[in-house]
């Protein structure tokens, strides 16, 4: 009688309601620092008890408001209870349906997933160019899907679908009209990849900027440099492109002797005892070559080497080769000139 009495007041009422949702926030607010601070170092199993302590804590909170308020919490889940089951009754068949769309939904997407990550993993000659194919058909097939089940689901459901799609029809073209430079990107995107311009993997250079690509949508392609800098260009915009990885790299190292020295000597030192180099650095593909004369500079006679190597392993190359150059001209005692000016004085 005494506990009735003390909840019959208003005042008491809303000041132990108060104090029941301090205490449960303040309770949440506490757990939820101390998760973040130590998130890393916690099992999985004290984060997840944790959370259903906080769950059974609300719980118990809201009950303790309603009943101190006097709210006949019982006679309501009833209620809902009753009506819950007659809708169950009345809508099992399109719950069912609907379930099984969503499943075969997510079984086609599982599946689709799953076989085109295999073929991306699959060795063979055609490797980048599965990997951005099969990138963008999962695209695809995801959106594909996606929007299907939810027209389908909502035609189980009793929604006319057809003005909706006739609406959606109208609404493409309003929105095609006014995003011209979307519909251009998703265009060029498809020409991207079906014409294989580039492929997911490919070095190449887009508008001073050189890297590898790293992913091809059919609106955008981001490009990622040495310094682990990510461009993302519109496929619109992708005018003109360098594709280093079409083919072989070549190493370009250019030298100077000086005019005093043997020129076909140091071609056949160069021709002899370069082509070893090839045993150390497996990235060379063929014998570098010594070319023979490029320029007659104003202080040296300037040769070339070349050789090609692996896509986009040439840089490596040419700085072994520059090194080996240098050691081979010192040892037979071939003259690498320093640049030199010559002054006339006239007689009076």
């Amino acid at each position: 009688m005494i506990f009735d009495l003390l909840f019959a007041s208003t005042g008491l009422n809303i000041g132990l309601t108060v104090g029941t949702l301090i205490l449960l926030f303040g309770f949440i607010t506490l757990e939820n620092r101390f998760i973040k601070k130590r998130e890393d170092s916690l099992k999985k199993g004290i984060i997840i008890l944790s959370y259903v302590i906080s769950f059974i804590l609300f719980i118990a909170a809201t009950g303790f408001i309603l009943y101190i308020w006097e709210y006949d919490l019982l006679t309501y889940l009833s209620g809902v209870g009753t009506d819950l089951v007659d809708i169950l009754n009345a809508s099992i068949g399109r719950l069912i349906s609907s379930a099984v769309v969503f499943f075969i939904a997510m079984l086609v997407l599982r599946i689709s997933k799953i076989t085109l990550k295999r073929i991306e993993k699959k060795e063979g000659p055609n490797q980048r160019r599965k990997r951005t194919v099969s990138r963008v058909i999962r695209s695809i097939i995801k959106y594909t899907v996606s929007i299907a089940s939810i027209i389908i689901v909502l035609a189980i459901w009793g929604v006319n679908v057809g003005p909706a799609l006739a609406g959606l029809g109208i609404l493409g073209l309003v929105v095609g009209l006014g995003a011209q430079k979307l519909i251009n990107d998703i265009i060029a995107g498809f020409f991207i990849v079906f014409e294989h311009h580039f492929d997911v993997g490919d070095k190449v250079e887009v508008k001073g900027f050189k890297g590898e690509v790293i992913d091809i949508g059919l609106k955008t392609t981001k490009i990622k440099n040495w310094k682990n800098e990510i461009m993302i260009l519109a496929n619109g915009e992708i005018a003109s492109l360098i594709n280093f990885s079409k083919d072989l790299s070549v190493a370009t190292i250019d030298f100077g002797i000086s005019y005093q020295e043997d020129m076909q000597k140091t071609m056949d030192i160069l021709n002899l005892e370069l082509p070893k180099l090839r045993q150390t650095y497996t990235e060379i593909v063929e014998d570098p070559i010594c070319l023979g004369v490029t320029n007659l500079n104003s202080s040296s006679v300037d040769m070339r080497v070349i050789c090609k190597t692996l896509n986009e392993q040439h840089y490596g190359v040419e700085r072994a080769i520059r090194k080996r150059i240098k050691e081979l001209l010192d040892e037979n005692g071939i003259e690498i000139p320093f640049p030199q000016v010559v002054v006339h004085q006239s007689k009076d």
